[in-house]
């Protein structure tokens, strides 16, 4: 699963975003591995406002950190001795538009997306 909470301003047009990643084998009913990584980055955005400044903490943001998070999952499985593991691309764009429909509609959680 991916999950994105919701950015934190921690000054004038910095903002941190915290991408977290969570993948979870099973073997029947019993779980092989749980991994879970939080990816974080402190962005500086200047110049946007409104729908942009969300759009660029909720979709373009994690998609910078999206690529650092799969190689530490990747890092940590493979130090397991469990097989390869290879996370798909994840449209951040995609994902980033659903949460809006839903906040719409009246379901305001953060935007996640089952892996």
């Amino acid at each position: 699963m991916i999950w994105i909470p919701r950015p934190s301003q921690l000054a004038d047009e910095v903002y941190e975003v915290v991408l977290r990643v969570t993948v979870t084998a099973t073997l029947g009913e019993e779980t092989a591995f749980l991994c879970e990584v939080q990816q974080a980055g402190i962005f500086s955005v200047a110049g946007i406002e409104g729908t942009q400044l969300a759009h660029c903490l909720g979709a373009y943001c994690p998609n910078i950190l999206f690529p650092y998070a799969r190689e530490c999952i990747t890092s940590l499985v493979s130090r397991g001795t469990f097989p390869q593991l290879n996370l798909a691309p994840v449209n951040f764009d995609a994902l980033f538009m659903n949460y809006l429909q839903q906040q719409a509609e009246g379901e305001g959680a953060a935007p996640h997306q089952d892996a």
